[in-house]
């Protein structure tokens, strides 16, 4: 292992050097008028070369600190409230798997990670100023071990159904210390509400008669997960803007003037936990398995721990079986878990391979051969072009499983008939194109209403889980309201601020009312019976919901507990929305630095999406101490597209493109978000060139 991490570091400086040498081979970057970068270059590996270098100009703290946890070295920072999250990507050898994959991936796919770490590597090179906490070198493998953490993670957390103390069990020399801050006392959870939206309309329901597109992933504003504008163009055929998440090297859903696709998440089972039977004294490795028995495999690593007195490390042992790794260790036996895709052999390319196909698509068709790798965990995906079809498939890695078992639990890992088949190709998941209702959605949400239908598939439940939620109700309400949209209405839509939930909530609340006034109620009544049911940023009526909404129960009696809140916060509850509801930008990682009702901010009229059924989504916390509550997760990138004979788009993110409080775009883009508007996408070289505020080189930025 020594040997080969020599090689890998070898190799990588080797590229990194010649890459710095070859100047021509350098990306040409412009900064718009908003900051966005649009990249230029030679080579799909260039413009991911500039990429990463414009990543790390504008927030490099929060790409170092996603790197530092995806490569299992948050407790050397941290100290033991991290270490069970650095011992999980161990047991699935995260890094080591990524590291093999490396070196087995084709030639493209090595070039784009090499890419990637020059990039970031030149920009320390250059910027000495700034000083890492841990990584003051990336490797080309880094990119693949980020992507492999978190199926891990999210495998490692699966249907275990285990306490923390059972999940230490499974790793011997861990230490009782290793809890997770969340499951410490006094720890405050919060539901970031996360999820996301998108739609498509072809041009049966378009005035223009061309495809619509509606693109709203809804994630935290603050740690890991951010999303990322970028144009990039290359002459190798890559032509695409959208975002990426931050620290990663290519467009995760992105549109060009001939395709373009989003993204929600997908709740089809993509890990299951297996439960092996270790029974054998004489042979403590040997667990069940069909008539006979498997051996395990067990090691140790050192894995290193901030403490009081310095780093200290700590020897961790573990075990995998065919399965996966050893996760936890409960009463009813020891638990394995393995996430989909977690396989090198028969997988060339990956992710990356994968979302680059998606982009250099030329057609729907392509398109579809694309997503036919299957390489995709926990994504739906919805497609337009300027052909004018339209496209829904419902997940991607799905493994192939028997029927006869409950997958959201854990199997019998001895039982052989567990095993997966494979995995399901796209035409056995749910799918439509072009359908007859003229347009897709989903929000989350069942697939077998995407079009306005009411079918249900014979599909397996392991496969379809969701529910028909709020937002996929509101989605068709104001996908069916118009017979055609112009692309401006298209773009008010896409921020629509009707609260669907009050639509049943206030009629109950009127009924309970009518039946039996409560003395001291009769203006909150009459204020929530007048309301048109629209958030706006003076609507009282909608400070008042969701106060209500936030009591247990959500009855007459809590209504009259939400307006003493308001009034013990306000002095009044004639509280207008937009001074309750606030943007305001701190540091990237949401915890170095507090909210405060002191510190500037603006008044935001969209709502927590879910539990209200509202499409502008925006859920706020709470600080204590403060009146106001400011937004943390919601809309974060947000597209509006028509493909045309030239494309025609918009955009915005939630604050700015850079992190950093001295620049002009920390928060130049929070004022036209919180109206719920869209600042324009410069696509096509000319209008790039035209509002380019600054022109340069990776690395030549001050010459």
């Amino acid at each position: 292992m020594i040997r080969y991490l020599r090689l890998s570091a070898l190799i990588g400086g080797l590229v990194f050097c010649l890459s710095a040498a070859e100047k021509p081979g350098k990306p040409t970057i412009y900064r718009d008028t908003y900051g966005v970068p649009h990249i230029y270059g030679k080579t799909d590996a260039d413009v991911v070369f500039g990429l990463m270098y414009a990543q790390a100009e504008d927030n490099f703290w929060q790409i170092e600190e996603g790197y530092i946890r995806s490569l299992g070295r948050s407790a050397e920072l941290n100290g033991a409230s991290s270490l069970l999250s650095d011992v999980l990507l161990r047991a699935f050898e995260v890094n080591k798997q990524a590291q093999k994959e490396y070196a087995e991936s084709p030639p493209d796919i090595r070039a784009i990670c090499d890419a990637f770490a020059a990039g970031l590597n030149e920009y320390l090179a250059k910027h000495p100023e700034i000083k890492p906490r841990l990584i003051t070198r990336f490797e080309p493998w880094h990119i693949l071990a980020s992507q492999r953490s978190g199926a891990a993670g999210a495998a490692g957390a699966g249907q275990t159904g285990a306490s923390v103390a059972e999940m230490l069990k499974a790793f011997p020399g861990i230490g009782a210390d290793a809890v997770p801050l969340r499951q410490q006392p006094n720890a405050e959870g919060e539901d970031l509400d996360e999820g996301s939206n998108m739609w498509a309309v072809s041009p049966k329901k378009s005035a223009s008669r061309r495809a619509l597109l509606f693109m709203n992933p809804h994630v935290g504003f603050f740690g890991g997960g951010q999303r990322y504008e970028a144009h990039l163009e290359s002459k190798q055929g890559l032509k695409i803007t959208g975002f990426a998440i931050l620290g990663t090297p290519y467009i995760r859903s992105g549109f060009n003037e001939r395709h373009g696709w989003s993204h929600t998440n997908n709740y089809a089972d993509t890990s299951d936990v297996y439960r092996e039977t270790f029974d054998d004294p004489a042979k403590p490795l040997a667990y069940r398995y069909g008539p006979g028995y498997r051996t395990a495999v067990e090691w140790s690593e050192d894995v290193p721990v901030k403490t009081a007195a310095g780093i200290e490390t700590r020897r961790v042992t573990f075990r995998k079986t065919h399965h996966g790794p050893i996760v936890a260790v409960t009463a009813a036996g020891s638990m394995a878990a393995r996430p989909a895709r977690s396989e090198i052999a028969g997988n060339p390319g990956g992710e990356i391979g994968q979302r680059l196909a998606m982009a250099k698509a030329r057609n729907l068709r392509e398109f579809r051969a694309a997503l036919a790798r299957t390489v995709l965990t926990g994504s739906n995906t919805i497609y337009a072009d300027r052909s004018g079809e339209i496209f829904y498939l419902h997940g991607n890695a799905v493994p192939r499983r028997s029927r006869r078992f409950d997958w959201t639990k854990p199997v019998d890992g001895s039982d052989p008939e567990t095993e997966w088949q494979g995995y399901h190709s796209i035409d056995e998941l749910p799918h439509a194109a072009s359908p007859a209702s003229g347009y897709l959605q989903n929000c989350n949400s069942t697939p077998y209403k995407m079009d306005g239908g009411d079918a249900q598939g014979a599909h397996p439940k392991y496969m379809v889980s969701e529910q028909d939620n709020l937002r996929a109700q509101m989605s068709r309400r104001l996908l069916t309201a118009r017979e055609r949209f112009t692309f401006e209405e298209w773009a008010r839509t896409a921020t629509d601020t009707y609260v669907l939930k009050a639509d049943t909530a206030i009629p109950e609340l009127l009924a309970a009312w009518e039946k039996q006034p409560v003395e001291g109620l009769e203006e909150l009544i009459a204020e929530l019976k007048k309301w048109n049911h629209i958030s706006t940023t003076n609507s009282v009526a909608m400070t008042l919901f969701m106060r209500w909404q936030r009591q247990e129960p959500q009855d007459l009696a809590g209504l009259k507990r939400a307006a003493a809140s308001l009034e013990e916060d306000f002095g009044t509850w004639r509280v207008p929305w937009g001074d309750v509801n606030r943007i305001q930008r701190v540091h990237t990682s949401g915890t170095l630095e507090q909210f405060s009702d002191a510190k500037p901010s603006l008044p935001v009229s969209g709502a927590p999406g879910s539990p209200v059924g509202i499409i502008f989504n925006f859920t706020t916390r709470r600080v204590p101490g403060q009146k106001r509550a400011y937004g943390i997760s919601g809309n974060t990138y947000v597209a509006v597209v028509e493909f045309g004979e030239k494309l025609k788009a918009r955009s915005i993110v939630t604050f700015g493109q850079s992190a950093n409080p001295e620049s002009k775009h920390f928060f130049d883009q929070a004022p036209i978000y919180a109206k719920g508007e869209f600042k324009p996408v410069w696509f096509y070289k000319n209008d790039v060139k035209a509002h380019a505020e600054r022109t340069y080189r990776p690395g030549e930025e001050g010459k």
